[in-house]
């Protein structure tokens, strides 16, 4: 069980959502259409009691594209954290902005995991990131941050995106982080 004493960093699993968590049904923008897979609250729980900080880091262009509105992002948010589990998440980061912009903040780029770091004092040296697609990989990579590609959503039919794991879901990732958070 990784323990935390005061004043010391937290180690934290930066989780990319659809795809990972719920079901990528393309834009998400009503509650109903969240559905979490099989398992995943579970693992989420798992992660928690073992002393791991849970971060959501997801682009959502849809709101930056006009397809619906923040508010409309944020009524799909609290469906998803009621379907995981009250208080079980940390932090959620999301990027409005549109693949073809110029962004800080759009995964690939690391900078929601930087700015989860400063808000939450977290250890990135013992921290992991989950995601379906090399461009989630590629951010946590960025960000000093272990990585585990799940095969569900994209993942299945991502081939080599450099992910340090890669894992079948959600619970077999959660298997591989608690294998290997001590190293």
């Amino acid at each position: 069980m990784t323990t935390v004493r005061p004043n010391e960093k937290s180690p934290a699993v930066f989780l990319d959502r659809d795809g990972t968590i719920m079901e990528d049904v393309g834009y998400c923008g009503r509650p109903e259409q969240v559905k979490i897979f099989a398992g995943a609250a579970d693992a989420l729980q798992r992660l928690r009691k073992h002393g791991f900080k849970l971060f959501i880091i997801t682009n959502q262009s849809a709101v930056g594209r006009g397809y619906f509105t923040e508010a409309q992002y944020r009524v799909v948010e609290a469906e998803f954290l009621r379907q995981v589990g009250a208080r079980l998440i940390d932090g959620t980061y999301f990027c409005p902005d549109k693949p073809d912009t110029s962004s800080r903040r759009r995964k690939p780029a690391p900078e929601m995991v930087f700015e989860a770091q400063r808000e939450h004092n977290l250890d990135l040296s013992r921290s992991f990131f989950i995601g379906d697609k090399d461009i989630d990989i590629e951010c946590g990579r960025s960000a000093g941050v272990r990585t585990i590609l799940v095969q569900t959503g994209y993942g299945k039919d991502t081939a080599d995106c450099g992910a340090d794991w890669i894992a079948r879901d959600l619970t077999q990732a959660t298997e591989i982080i608690l294998n290997n958070a001590n190293e």
